[in-house]
């Protein structure tokens, strides 16, 4: 226990040297790794004895959006939840979320943990810490220099559920996924999430050619407690039970299939959490007032105009995204950065059709691999204005030249960190600790 305290004292005072060296909320890995190193079993000190739990989010795409609705259905509920900020997904990110909470006693002032964790960085965590709920979205490939091919994935999130003890909830639509039913360890209970079959032929904008099933009937028939999604238009869209107790319909902030898709996912995790507790109103409530995470469809008001973030990271996020926010005519830019944390090999952009950019081109392209994003367009025929590698001046560039019209910056991981900290300065934004708490 002293040990734990002093881990706490120390990440503390690291959080807060952080803040003041410019580190925003400080959420960056720094302090739990000062926590870490003082106090090595310091997540299962701190997390063991939640009453509700300790759920894990996690797969390719949607990991941040559908968390946060998790969050929000669980607190309509009435739940006291800890969860960690947008982007903090590796272990030492969740310790430095868990700080600002923390009392010198460690012990949480919350029922349950709701984390979203990298599929690599998930086992780690329940190296130390066993999961009992977990939720596993999708396999597609990501960052290809740290998890090679999409079967290499797949095989972390089997091993994540064989870890979890009472129930794991599942994407029926991803035949990496539904396989994992069969490595379910025994007691724990399997859900599944997924798309009415009137909306199948929409799927492929979604996935890549390797992760869907080679046959319809290969998709497991859906149970009276499973959720699909069934839209209405690009913002509306009802979740059907097979019991007939249905979830909506919906409205949300966040435009897309892609983002209906995480609410059908984070609602029947949330109804195998809560079981009879479960109001399907509240939830309907819940899931409408959920903003996009910062750069998931982010829009920000820049002198009376609306700049949206659009955060891409492999093939079919790209395509997602170009199909989702690419089909209004507004100036556009694109920021690719190459660090740990985007995936050093870049060579995932030549599956990706860039062809809807073609007739209002790209005014520029910026970040670290600003040369290589220019070449690819080219490829496609879409005119590119203008090369800045680096992204605060490409940012000044871009809002320069489009002052007087809507505008889009589709970027990676850590240019949307870097351009969204030049805005937070710059526009009244919530810093990404104000928008955990959200």
């Amino acid at each position: 226990m002293l040990r734990t305290t002093a881990a706490i004292a120390a990440g503390k005072l690291a959080r807060t040297a952080s803040r003041l060296r410019g580190g925003g909320s400080g959420g960056s890995a720094l302090p739990g790794l000062v926590a870490e190193r003082i106090d090595p079993a310091f997540l299962r000190s701190t997390l063991g004895g939640l009453p509700r739990g300790i759920v894990v989010i996690s797969g390719t795409n949607g990991k941040t959006t559908t968390t946060k609705m998790v969050v929000a259905l669980l607190r309509a509920h009435g739940l006291r939840v800890l969860t960690n900020p947008t982007g903090s997904n590796f272990t030492r990110g969740v310790i430095s979320s868990m700080l600002a909470e923390l009392p010198l006693t460690g012990r949480l002032d919350a029922d349950i943990a709701v984390l979203e964790l990298d599929e690599a960085h998930a086992l780690k965590f329940a190296e130390v810490v066993t999961p009992t709920h977990a939720l596993l979205l999708n396999v597609a490939r990501d960052q290809l220099d740290r998890f090679a091919e999409i079967d290499h994935t797949a095989r972390l999130l089997t091993r994540l559920a064989e870890q979890t003890t009472r129930g794991v909830v599942l994407n029926r639509d991803d035949s990496f996924i539904s396989r994992i039913d069969e490595r379910v360890r025994p007691g724990a209970e399997v859900r599944w999430f997924g798309v009415d079959p009137s909306i199948a032929d929409r799927l492929p904008e979604l996935q890549e050619a390797d992760v869907r099933f080679s046959e319809a009937d290969e998709v497991p028939d859906p149970g009276p407690s499973d959720g699909l999604l069934k839209p209405v238009d690009d913002h509306a869209f009802t979740i059907v039970f097979g019991d007939g107790h249905d979830v909506g319909p919906v409205t949300l902030r966040q435009r897309g299939l892609a983002a209906m898709i995480n609410a059908t996912a984070a609602t029947s995790l949330v109804r195998l959490l809560l079981g009879a507790e479960f109001r399907h109103t509240t939830a309907s409530q819940a899931l409408a007032t959920v903003t996009p995470p910062f750069g998931r469809g982010e829009v920000v008001d820049v002198d009376g105009q609306p700049l949206e973030l659009v955060l891409v990271k492999n093939p079919a996020g790209f395509t997602v995204a170009l199909g989702t926010y690419g089909t209004t005519p507004v100036a556009s830019m694109i920021a690719i950065n190459d660090n740990y944390a985007d995936g050093q090999d870049v060579s995932w952009l030549y599956d990706v059709s860039f062809e809807s950019l073609r007739d209002l081109g790209v005014a520029v392209t910026s970040g670290v691999r600003a040369y290589d994003m220019a070449l690819r367009l080219r490829y496609d025929d879409v005119p590119v204005t203008a090369v800045e590698p680096d992204l605060e001046t490409a940012l000044d560039l871009f809002l320069a030249e489009h002052r007087d019209e809507p505008k889009r910056i589709f970027c990676t991981y850590t240019a949307m960190m870097a351009l969204r900290r030049v805005l937070a300065q710059r526009y009244d934004l919530p810093d990404f600790g104000e928008e955990a708490k959200a």
